[in-house]
């Protein structure tokens, strides 16, 4: 696991809130809600990929 992975995070979560204060102050909070859901979704792929590749990691080291 590389530290690309946190400053991703992060600049996703930069980017989503810098959104999300944009649509609530033009008076679309539908959308900034969709755009929070939507950040969150990816992060959560990008997890997903992170954890899975960290169970066959421990899978080939621990020969199961």
């Amino acid at each position: 696991m590389d530290i690309q992975i946190v400053f991703r995070i992060a600049a996703t979560g930069i980017l989503v809130a810098v959104l999300n204060q944009v649509l609530i102050r033009a008076g679309r909070e539908e959308q900034a809600m969709m755009t929070t859901l939507a950040g969150l979704v990816v992060v959560l792929f990008w997890l997903i990929q992170c954890i899975s590749d960290l169970f066959s990691a421990m899978e080939t080291i621990f020969n199961l």
